[in-house]
């Protein structure tokens, strides 16, 4: 393990955040990060409880809102998609936060739910019913299918048709449980129920779910001489009521009270956690005394009962008949360790095919099997976390390194240590942030070797494996990133697409896009493959124009044949390899390309780029022997180049039509038609590279043809995207980066911007909506939004009622064409 970055909080005179007590973070598969502070203001000497809200790759934008909340956040929970967020507070309040305009760095509460002064101590979603497994033992396997499989599992709460019903369930200290569903129609559905007839103080408490749709609840009361207590409940609806049924389950005792030795020793159990959500048989307890902890590991399983032999004679037991019994069983334990300050548990759903501790070892070099350890020393341990042997180890500032490295008791420094209060680790189990006793965020990275010494092969393996993980799961990838050193690029994007085409053409169409934006942001890394981010991006544009013009045809007569006009229109363009668009044009039934005019000239700009990007690229022709210039991958990629070619046929049909909506060239000949030239070059071009498997190279007339065309028709300038003013570029040399929250860092230093350079436009040009093709100017005056992940910008608001074009911005109205998520840009940016 090693530190990628830190963030901290300018020091101000009048007013600080103090971590609140108990300090909380959660992590989300989108990879944003929620974790709260206080903020003490020494005029008015009162607190404000703070949720902070950060993307990992622009960790100093930070959202800070003030909660709302009226005593300390107890409790933050991400939903399955990572895009709404809970809070509870020691007052029994709920608040279930969302994005506003989809936008990552804009939140607001619109509904919650309140159990009056009890405060709450655990806090989870209910269960939607999917579950995807890792099969790590089938991490060489061709078929997607068989790395990730589907399991059984059914959601918490279903409405009619089996759709999951959306909510959440909470723990109180005076041992209530509480339900709120939340209704289609945006009513808050809440009901209370107490665990047991006999109500106790519940100091821990844990939720987690079975496949069979029921829910468990682990409590303890915090003293490790007290049973940790286990409960099933189950949630229903009845007559618009929401009916809560618990039930009692096994319970147990922690092994180190009833150890003789250690009996007295540990007396408060600080830490319960199941394993993981949707794993409610097996559980990890922490107990602890001022100075040192003991961590076990417990499983629940099926046990035959013992009969007494007078019992058998009378009634012989037979076959599966046998009596049984759930029974905790202690799985592993620790040795005396430093006190315990924080715990972050895997997220990764890996399915073993045995439980058995041998087997777990055998797999312990594959992250998401360790679970990681915060020490009030300031060092953080990674343990596999089934048999809690050691992984990884991570000494703080603070703490000191032992003479001997095998050692796991650590020196004692003098004076207060900062240490994490809350951790969390990301859903590939590659990064682990904490926050400390000064509400400081650190970045780790973890090692997909789990600290190690695997070969290349091997760690490229693990990462290509959780790739194809987010590939499937639509996880973002950005943590597995920090792992990937500029050697390891090309092998990962080759390995990559391998993989992609061994799929089936209905999951290769599913993941079509995914797999783009995946190898740009790979791309983005290495300098040598820098100027193939741009023609990726430009990928994800075509085909989101394609899909979009497309979907405009529409079918002359209605009993037409299963086929759309978009699929003939395909299949016509590969089978009729005429390089007169006239010709191609004819074998169209063009009353299917009819439209409005007033759609046909709000898609202009859109045409206007396909216009554009076709000339740039022949025009680029003879000079593709240079793989540094954007653009270079295009010219060997037929089924990009038969998109294109199609859209020139569909283009060439609508300008008949409304002439207007044609691209504008400035040729140096008004006889010239310049679309028609264009297409016969671009086929003769697609015809060279249409078989994968059968590339040629162009013929010298070709090449000729498109040497003169700077001579015929000016060469427009591409605006490629900027550069993106992420974090992860700057994390390359493995050296510490210091941020700072609320103030972005400058380019110095940038490992690749100087590759950047000829792509980019210079300060003070107009800036464009990268998305509408729309020119902002210089210092644009709407406000924007801009991709976390490839720094595409984009108008907030629509300036169009068209309804083609609304369909057209519905395509990333809540994610970027690459997947990341949008957040609220300045008026003045640059």
């Amino acid at each position: 393990m090693d530190l990628a970055y830190v963030c901290e909080w300018e020091k101000k005179p009048k007013s600080n955040h103090c971590p609140s007590i108990p300090l909380v973070c959660a992590w989300s598969c989108r990879n944003l990060i929620a974790f709260t502070t206080d903020l003490r203001n020494e005029e008015e000497k009162d607190l404000t409880h703070m949720v902070h809200i950060i993307d990992t790759e622009h960790p100093w934008d930070v959202y800070s809102v003030n909660s709302g909340h009226t005593e300390v956040i107890t409790c933050l929970e991400w939903d399955q998609s990572g895009s709404r967020l809970l809070s509870a507070d020691a007052d029994g309040h709920i608040k279930c936060w969302s994005m506003t305009d989809h936008l990552a760095n804009s939140w607001e509460s619109t509904v919650g739910s309140v159990v009056e002064g009890d405060p709450v101590v655990a806090l989870s979603w209910l269960h939607n019913g999917v579950k995807l497994a890792l099969h790590v033992e089938k991490s060489g396997a061709s078929n997607f299918g068989e790395k990730f499989s589907r399991v059984k599992f059914s959601p918490s709460l279903t409405l009619f048709g089996g759709k999951p019903m959306e909510g959440w369930i909470a723990v109180t200290i005076s041992g209530l449980v509480t339900v709120s569903l939340l209704k289609p129609n945006g009513q808050v559905l809440t009901s209370t129920e107490s665990l047991c007839r006999l109500r106790c103080r519940v100091a821990l408490a844990d939720v987690a779910f079975t496949g069979g749709g029921n829910i468990v609840v682990a409590t303890s009361d915090g003293s490790s001489a007290s049973p940790v207590q286990f409960y099933k409940v189950c949630v229903s609806v009845v007559n618009e009521k929401c009916k809560i049924d618990t039930e009692i389950l096994p319970s147990l005792f922690m092994r180190c009270t009833t150890d003789p030795a250690r009996k007295d020793k540990y007396p408060a159990i600080t830490h319960l956690k199941f394993l993981a959500r949707d794993m409610s048989e097996q559980v990890l307890l922490c107990a602890s005394n001022q100075s040192s902890s003991i961590v076990e590991c417990w499983s629940l399983r099926k046990e035959g009962l013992p009969v007494n032999n007078i019992f058998q004679q009378i009634s012989p037991v037979v076959g599966d008949k046998q009596p049984m019994i759930l029974k905790w069983r202690i799985l592993s334990a620790t040795n005396d360790l430093d006190r315990v300050s924080a715990v972050a548990l895997p997220k990764l759903p890996i399915s073993l095919t045995n439980t058995d501790l041998k087997v777990a070892n055998d797999t312990k070099f594959f992250p998401g099997l360790g679970l990681a350890l915060a020490f009030h020393d300031g060092s953080v341990h990674i343990v596999h976390r089934l048999s809690l042997q050691m992984m990884a180890v991570f000494y703080g500032s603070s703490s000191q390194r032992p003479v001997d490295e095998q050692s796991l008791k650590r020196q004692r420094t003098a004076g207060p240590l900062i240490h994490f209060k809350a951790m969390q680790l990301s859903w590939t189990s590659l990064a682990l942030a904490g926050i400390d006793s000064h509400g400081k965020l650190s970045m780790l990275r973890i090692s997909p070797s789990m600290g190690h010494v695997l070969d290349m092969n091997m760690s490229l393996r693990h990462l290509l494996f959780l790739l194809e993980y987010c590939m499937v799961t639509g996880y973002d990838w950005w943590d597995i990133l920090l792992h990937v050193q500029p050697n390891m690029v090309q092998n990962l994007v080759e390995k990559l697409h391998e993989e992609y085409m061994r799929q089936n053409a209905a999951l290769q169409q599913v993941l079509s896009t995914r797999i783009v934006a995946m190898k740009a942001s790979l791309c983005k890394l290495s300098s040598s493959t820098i100027a193939r981010v741009c023609d990726y991006h430009a990928k994800l544009f075509l085909i989101a124009i394609s899909c979009t013009l497309k979907s405009l045809l529409r079918p002359h007569f209605l009993n037409t044949p299963d086929k759309s006009p978009g699929d003939r229109l395909t299949e016509i363009c590969s089978k009729i390899t005429d390089i007169d668009i006239d010709k191609v044009m004819i074998n169209l039934k063009t009353e299917e390309f009819v439209l409005e005019m007033t759609t046909l000239q709000s898609l202009q700009q859109l045409i206007q780029w396909v216009g554009d990007f076709v000339l740039y690229l022949l025009a680029s022709l003879p000079n593709q022997g240079s793989p540094v210039r954007p653009g270079h991958s295009f010219l060997r990629d037929g089924a990009s180049l038969g998109m294109f070619r199609e859209l020139m046929v569909v283009i060439r049909i609508w300008g008949l039509l409304k002439p207007s909506c044609l691209p504008v060239y400035t040729a140096t000949s008004d006889t010239q038609d310049s679309m028609s030239l264009l297409f016969r070059l671009l086929t003769k071009l697609w015809l060279c590279c249409r078989e994968e498997n059968h590339i040629t190279e162009p013929d010298d007339t070709l090449i000729d043809e498109c040497c003169l065309l700077p001579s015929q028709l000016l060469i427009p300038n591409i605006d490629w995207l900027p550069i993106n003013d992420g974090i992860i570029s700057k994390l390359q040399n493995k050296q510490l980066v210091r941020l700072q929250f609320g103030k972005a860092p400058g380019l110095v230093g940038h490992t690749v911007s100087s590759q950047f350079d000829a792509f980019v436009r210079a300060p003070g040009q107009p800036k464009i909506d990268h998305l509408r093709r729309l020119h902002l100017g210089a210092y644009p005056t709407e406000e924007c939004k801009s991709c976390t992940r490839c720094g595409c910008v984009t108008m907030l608001k629509s300036p169009n009622k068209v309804t083609a074009v609304k369909q057209w911005e519905q395509r990333w109205i809540k994610n970027c064409l690459c997947g990341g998520l949008w957040r609220r840009m300045p008026l003045s940016y640059s």
